[in-house]
């Protein structure tokens, strides 16, 4: 049976929820309840209800489930009352804007018997799903270096993501979606955690960040998002000691180069303006082999396939509240990383 599903808050997101949970196949979209009248309004002109106040949400036993996406800053205290008031409830990312609150968040969860997870919708992202097989499949060898960046050039969003008080930023806003995919990504501790924010267009809050995580075994994993960015790096970049690969953007555009032959004879110098170097002369195509990007088929309505199957006891729950707490404490790591001008342990 289908579960029923209230959206609490109707912004960019709340839309994007509404959209998938009137194609949902596990769920149907049973309302939505926004603070602002026109919000209201404007789901009731496309026919969806639109309750008085989150006490009549609540009211309601034909609810299962809450999505909240509003503001940050408010994620806890809808949580909280909403589990309490018997509803499962999945919140926006980032989940909350501290751990303090999550953990205050887990317990409401653990004392009333409902589930409670997180929208880490990037899970999704063929992108990350192709760099995970790569990785997995052990195509560049021993792997020693993964790179992750997000660019864009607009700045942060003129609402509420560029005040501190509502949990706007980037490491908040896209920090949580490429943390959260690295920390499954790479197998292991986090050792160390050295990150700088960026102040470009927006002084309250990091309109961007440079992040190195540096893995139990060696591995070194380096995070950047930026929305200063007129000309963008590749989405992912990887190497091993037999290859690298990279993605370039979200469409999975990219290639993996794998050395076929090391001891390649008669290298040709490169010819620079002041001098020669055999060091960084390309290699020849004899030498190395280009394998193609695998391409992943993936469905984002997976993510309330789990979550309704988990209410009934039929699979676990995929974004465990674990994993919640260290991405989240890893971001808070960061923010003291920052403010320190230094790197931090981290999971020692």
């Amino acid at each position: 049976m289908k579960k029923n599903v209230v959206i609490v808050g109707y912004g960019g997101m709340g839309h994007w929820h509404a959209e998938y949970l009137e194609k949902s196949d596990v769920c149907n979209l049973a309302g939505i309840w926004d603070i602002n009248p026109a919000r209201r309004d404007e789901a009731r002109s496309k026919g969806i209800r639109a309750y008085s106040s989150l006490d009549e949400v609540l009211a309601d036993d034909s609810v299962d489930i809450i999505t909240i996406a509003t503001p940050n800053d408010v994620h806890r205290e809808i949580a909280v009352k909403a589990l309490g008031g018997g509803k499962n409830v999945i919140s926006e990312k980032p989940v909350t804007v501290s751990s303090e609150d999550l953990a205050a968040m887990i317990k409401a969860s653990e004392e009333s018997g409902k589930l409670f997870t997180v929208h880490q919708n990037r899970r999704w992202d063929c992108d990350y799903l192709a760099i995970k097989q790569v990785l997995g499949s052990g195509i560049l060898g021993p792997v020693f270096n993964v790179e992750s960046r997000v660019h864009g050039s607009r700045g942060i969003p003129g609402d509420w993501r560029g005040r501190k008080a509502q949990g706007g930023g980037m490491m908040l806003d896209w920090g949580v979606h490429i943390i959260d995919q690295m920390l499954l990504l790479i197998d292991g501790k986090v050792e160390s955690v050295f990150a700088q924010f960026d102040h470009v267009t927006n002084y309250e809050v990091d309109d961007g960040f440079h992040l190195t995580l540096n893995f139990e075994g060696g591995i070194r994993a380096f995070l950047e998002v930026g929305t200063s960015n007129f000309v963008n790096l590749p989405r992912w970049y990887m190497q091993g000691e037999n290859g690298t690969a990279v993605i370039n953007d979200f469409s999975c555009d990219g290639k993996i180069v794998c050395v076929e032959n090391w001891d390649e004879k008669d290298v040709v110098p490169v010819r620079t303006a002041a001098g020669l170097t055999k060091t960084m002369a390309p290699r020849t195509d004899e030498t190395t082999h280009t394998h193609p990007i695998p391409v992943i088929d993936s469905d984002v309505h997976d993510f309330y396939r789990n979550f309704t199957r988990a209410i009934d006891g039929l699979e676990p729950q995929l974004i465990t509240h674990p994993q919640m707490m260290r991405v989240m404490k890893l971001m808070e790591a960061c923010f003291e990383s920052d403010r320190l001008g230094q790197a931090v342990p981290f999971e020692k």
